[in-house]
């Protein structure tokens, strides 16, 4: 440990002698000063980790001093000590963010206590993080080699999320490290509880989880009968995402229920999030909607018609609803929809898409200051947050509080930073994502990927005859041959969708009411 460096100032500094000399023998370097004037040349000359100061002494007051010691180096920890409990002493020293408040006579303990407070609060976190982690780590190992439902992997990897996200501001990095070949380890294991389950879902299977084309009738459509209701689905958005913003609406929302459903494959937005309005499947779409659908070797934009298939959908539900939809993709479109939000208050169902997260993932394949700002997991949170903060949608929630809107926050897919490519072959008619590919005659490596032949059994669409669909296993990105090396090399860590990982397919359902 470092020398640690304290200032205890105190008028009668003799008499604590007996405190110092504790200190000392516990490895802290003390430097004393008997008034608030001294303490401030002290602070100039020297570079402490943490001020002991006396609340009352003649000349310059405790809180005078505290006040001078903050104008200079507003973020040095500041302990008050002091005869006093009046009231109004404790709110002006907590009003100028002292880091501790004794009540004299102070012993030794009690200062070696503040102490490790303060100085060592990080340091014992992340070990009593570690050590929890440590101990869940062999829970989660066991429990992932008996998995064998959809439930159980959504706990587990709500599991997984948590402790990432305890993990992330630890001091040991070796944690994490773990950490991410445990989540490599899970993902290995879901993908072959994906590839043995998946179909069996659209069989009358009564483990079936609730989907992307199941999520509107079964979560969304008891939500609207009790009160006025603001569905907001964010594009793209992972659960970690979600819990990393989530508290910044606790100011204005109170959770109800939280939950993680499945998002179909491919999970992009052109098969899950109209599966999601449609109440459909995309082989049923397009066999019910020909006009609205489209494939992937089609022209045009996929997503165009998202409310002509939700208006379908509750229609076909017997649902009639005073309602609204919006899409928003840009700043200009988001401080619109806020500044004319009140004029939506009398709506049982407001829907908004907003589409910011997936601009973000695909800025970070093609912007180099997206890659440099969102490197890794955490980075990529962090840039979600930030955003969140200053984006038109919470200023929309915030409104929707006030107006007693119920808020289900939601969304189509996850996604996941690709690490290692597999090769594959197709025609000039193959599709384009990288974590999913539909055409005829593809070349692949086998174990790499979930391969339906027959694109019936999950329900999606055949483009012609021979056509079939494939999906990347965990962080796996298909390549292909031709120019190779620059391909894996301008794709690897990029954040994509369309296969088969834990981050694309299990994503957050969560239902709040205003406060």
């Amino acid at each position: 440990m470092n020398e640690i460096k304290v200032l205890w100032v105190d008028d009668e500094i003799d008499l604590l002698k007996p405190h110092i000399l504790f200190l000392e023998n516990k490895n802290y370097k003390v430097t004393t000063a008997q008034s608030g004037s001294e303490a401030l040349e002290e602070i100039k000359k020297d570079a402490f980790d943490i001020v002991f100061l006396d609340e009352n002494m003649p000349g310059l007051t405790g809180l005078e001093t505290l006040a001078e010691i903050k104008e200079q180096q507003a973020n040095l920890p500041v302990v008050m000590i002091t005869k006093s409990e009046e009231e109004y002493i404790m709110e002006e020293a907590i009003g100028s963010k002292i880091a501790d408040y004794l009540i004299k006579p102070v012993n030794p303990n009690q200062i070696l206590l503040s102490l490790k407070k303060n100085l060592d609060h990080s340091r014992l976190v992340s070990q009593k993080t570690t050590s929890n982690y440590q101990q869940e780590f062999r829970k989660i190992a066991m429990d992932m080699s008996m998995i064998n439902s959809a439930e159980g992997w959504a706990e587990l990897y709500q599991k997984l999320v948590y402790w990432e996200l305890e993990l992330e501001n630890i001091e040991d990095n070796s944690m994490m490290e773990i950490l991410e070949s445990q989540k490599t380890e899970a993902n290995s294991q879901f993908f072959k509880f994906i590839e043995k389950n998946y179909a069996s879902w659209f069989q009358g299977n009564e483990e079936a989880p609730t989907m992307s084309h199941t999520l509107f009738k079964d979560k969304v459509l008891s939500s609207i009968d009790k009160k006025p209701t603001l569905l907001v689905v964010i594009d793209n958005l992972r659960y970690d995402q979600w819990k990393a913003f989530e508290p910044m609406l606790s100011s204005s929302y109170k959770k109800v229920n939280e939950e993680l459903f499945y998002s179909i494959l491919p999970t992009a937005t052109q098969y899950a999030r109209n599966a999601i309005f449609s109440g459909l499947m995309p082989s049923e779409m397009e066999k019910l909607y020909p006009n609205l659908w489209l494939n992937d070797t089609d022209e045009g934009g996929k997503n165009m018609h998202e409310e002509d298939f939700l208006k379908a959908q509750l229609k076909r539900l017997g649902k009639e609803v005073n309602w609204s939809y919006h899409k928003i993709s840009s700043l200009r479109q988001g401080k619109k929809l806020s500044e004319n939000f009140k004029s939506h208050k009398n709506e049982e169902l407001t829907v908004i898409v907003y589409n910011f997260v997936d601009m973000l993932s695909h800025a970070k394949t093609e912007m180099e200051v997206i890659k440099e700002l969102a490197s890794n997991d955490k980075s990529y949170r962090s840039l979600t947050q930030s955003w969140f903060k200053n984006s038109p949608l919470l200023e929309i929630i915030q409104q929707a509080s006030q107006l007693g809107f119920r808020l289900i926050i939601t969304t189509d897919h996850g996604t996941i930073n690709v690490k290692n490519p597999s090769k594959v072959i197709g025609d000039k008619n193959t599709s384009l994502n990288l974590r999913y590919k539909t055409g005829r005659s593809l070349s692949y490596e086998e174990k790499d990927v979930l391969a339906f032949k027959n694109p019936k059994d999950a329900l999606l669409p055949t483009i012609n005859m021979s056509s079939s669909f494939i999906f990347a296993r965990g962080d796996l990105f298909f390549a292909y041959p031709n120019n190779y090396n620059h391909y894996v090399s301008y794709y690897r860590n990029t954040y994509q969708h369309g296969g088969v990982s834990m981050e694309e397919m299990i994503i957050p359902f969560s239902i709040l009411d205003p406060k």
